[in-house]
């Protein structure tokens, strides 16, 4: 196990703490949880979600839903403090607080195959359009019949920050890993920059949420 580095605290908040992040992650990678604590500290953060609308973008509905089904025999209160502990990172998106650079890039499918009724189905694509529309974030949508892709594995997440090295985030159902090997780190950004090419441009991404919102809520939802 390698030895912690003095970390000299005088050097300004944002110092310390990539100082900080740092060790942890050379020490025993980051919990989960730090790594969410992680993302009110990063410059940019770029997501890919094949499956899932991201945990940052979730509405209640959608949170509470995932919860729930991840955890069939949860008591209330467990899931409350989970499906509060979710919405609580969506506060980055709030006008007062200064917001990382956020690329999301969505697979088509998620707007085709939904797992909520019509109604909260609508509010969760809506509740994207709108901190878009608000310049917020940066979504993208990757078309479901785009062949081949980059990433095709499954979700990552690529944070830089400031004062810290970047780091790449890979979760799935019960776990998730922690990537700062500089050589895998810079291969992750490729592959996510190629993914963001082979995905509609920003805009038109928009317009095919708005849509897919609009035909929800008139009821051609697909099947």
């Amino acid at each position: 196990m390698g030895q912690r580095k003095d970390i000299d605290g005088s050097t300004g908040v944002p110092t310390f703490y990539g100082s900080e992040l740092r060790w942890k992650r050379e020490e025993a990678g980051l919990t989960l949880h730090q790594l969410l604590e992680a993302e009110k500290h990063a410059k940019s953060i770029e997501e890919w979600c094949p499956t899932l609308i991201p945990g940052l973008l979730q509405t209640d509905a959608y949170a509470r839903a995932l919860v729930q089904a991840a955890m069939p025999l949860a008591q209330d209160e467990e899931v409350e403090e989970k499906v509060s502990a979710r919405l609580a990172r969506a506060r980055l998106f709030e006008e007062n607080h200064k917001t990382p650079m956020y690329w999301a890039i969505l697979s088509e499918v998620l707007l085709r195959q939904p797992v909520l009724p019509p109604e909260q189905t609508a509010e969760q694509l809506e509740h994207v359009a709108a901190l878009a529309r608000r310049r917020r974030i940066v979504p993208q949508i990757l078309p479901w019949n785009c062949g081949p892709h980059p990433l095709m594995m499954g979700m990552a997440k690529v944070m830089t920050f400031p004062d810290a090295p970047p780091l790449v985030y890979l979760e799935s159902q019960h776990s998730g890993d922690t990537i700062d090997d500089p050589a895998l780190v810079e291969e992750y950004r490729k592959s996510y920059d190629l993914l963001r090419a082979a995905a509609l441009p920003p805009e038109a991404s928009l317009a095919l949420i708005e849509q897919a919102a609009e035909d929800v809520r008139n009821g051609k939802q697909s099947k």
